[in-house]
């Protein structure tokens, strides 16, 4: 169903099943999948694509000109896949060309009041950002991250599967994934042992993951040392597997 007072351009292509509220506004170029839910006062504006069963409530505003000064009207793109809440006045902007051309949100992330996420970064999937979390430009975030409420992420970093952030944090580098990190600037505090336990890891793939953690963080050895010595450990599991490939990934450096 959609409001009479919804004003949608001739452009934009709607599944037949999609509810879209009064007063919402729909751009050029924007395409939204079965079984989406758009509340009121939403403005949509294209080239956006949204998948299927996704619920963006009132005053969110969705695939705007990036906030970038090197944007001259170029068709970039916002690209949103499956079943994500995108809470109230949360805004979301398109790519540039010089970073890609693309912004790009996963599957099932729950996005919640007035996050900002800024152009050109590549969300997951099944993250959690609280309210008031804001990503700067190029921010890249993988797997079942969880940012605490007014979370402040600065451009071109790295955030990685299961890692966490308290409130209030301010990241200015890499997190690898699994560690927990808080403060202004914020540091790393530990493992994210009890998100891992939600997602049913083992005590077994637990204690790897700490043993990881304590090469990398305190045992006093470089970065370079502490990845050569991950390299080393017997163990051949996917959870340390991932946190040597971050490492090898990531540029800049991680937190410390």
């Amino acid at each position: 169903m959609i409001h009479p007072s919804a004003i949608i351009d001739p452009s934009a292509v709607i599944a037949d099943d999609v509810k879209i509220g009064p007063f919402t506004v729909i751009g050029a170029g924007v395409e939204i999948g079965p079984g989406c839910e758009i509340a009121s006062h939403v403005v949509i504006n294209g080239p956006t694509r949204i998948g299927n069963n996704n619920r963006i409530f009132q005053f969110a505003s969705v695939g705007e000109e990036p906030q970038d000064k090197k944007y001259h009207g170029e068709d970039t793109l916002l690209e949103i896949g499956d079943n994500n809440l995108i809470r109230e006045s949360v805004t979301i902007n398109r790519g540039t060309v010089q970073g890609g051309g693309l912004t790009r949100i996963g599957n099932n992330n729950w996005i919640m009041a007035y996050v900002h996420i800024a152009h050109d970064c590549l969300v997951g999937n099944d993250n959690i950002f609280a309210n008031n979390a804001s990503l700067a430009g190029h921010v890249l975030i993988d797997d079942y991250v969880i940012l605490g409420g007014f979370t402040l992420v600065s451009q071109f970093n790295y955030l990685g599967s299961y890692s966490f952030s308290a409130m209030g944090s301010v990241i200015s580098r890499n997190i690898p994934p699994y560690v927990l990190v808080s403060g202004h600037m914020a540091k790393p505090v530990g493992v994210n042992v009890e998100g891992l336990r939600r997602h049913q890891y083992s005590d077994k793939q637990i204690r790897n993951i700490r043993q990881a953690y304590k090469l990398i963080y305190r045992s006093g050895l470089k970065l370079e040392e502490a990845q050569q010595s991950l390299m080393k450990i017997e163990q051949e599991s996917d959870e340390l597997e991932s946190l040597k490939d971050f490492l090898n990934k990531q540029e800049g450096g991680i937190i410390r």
